[in-house]
């Protein structure tokens, strides 16, 4: 499943992707990988500055990440361009949520918050939700 969001023309998909391979059941270690693209609709070219995330695993523990661009860059888009990146998070737990911001610089120095949508992270061993 895809999920996106729209902010002062930044248009974020992100989708997650449960990583079987490289989690350990047995030793409560959950693994996803998550792709965002990251879309300018809108009419200045901007850069991604920083990055901001809230993961929250099922039994409701939270992690903030906070940091300078994403997967070590910062990518400048201009009006109709878009840039894709895959990053992962493990949790302790079979399932969680993740959302957050990227903070954008436009032309003209401003800084603005992109909203990255809520997503859940599912796998196969969350049998909560399949009540």
């Amino acid at each position: 499943m895809t999920w996106e969001t729209t902010t002062n023309g930044i248009l974020i998909r992100a989708q997650p992707f449960f990583l079987e391979d490289r989690s350990d059941i047995e030793a409560g270690r959950y693994v996803w990988a998550y792709q965002i693209e990251i879309e300018n609709r809108g009419d200045q070219t901007v850069q991604l500055m920083n990055r901001y995330w809230r993961i929250t695993d099922a039994n409701g523990r939270a992690e903030e990440v906070y940091g300078a661009g994403v997967v070590g860059e910062q990518p400048v888009l201009a009006p109709g361009q878009s840039w894709r990146y895959t990053s992962g998070t493990p949790l302790m737990t079979p399932s969680g949520m993740m959302e957050g911001y990227y903070e954008m610089q436009n032309q003209a120095g401003e800084m603005f918050r992109a909203l990255i949508p809520l997503f859940s992270l599912d796998s196969p061993y969350d049998t909560a939700s399949k009540h």
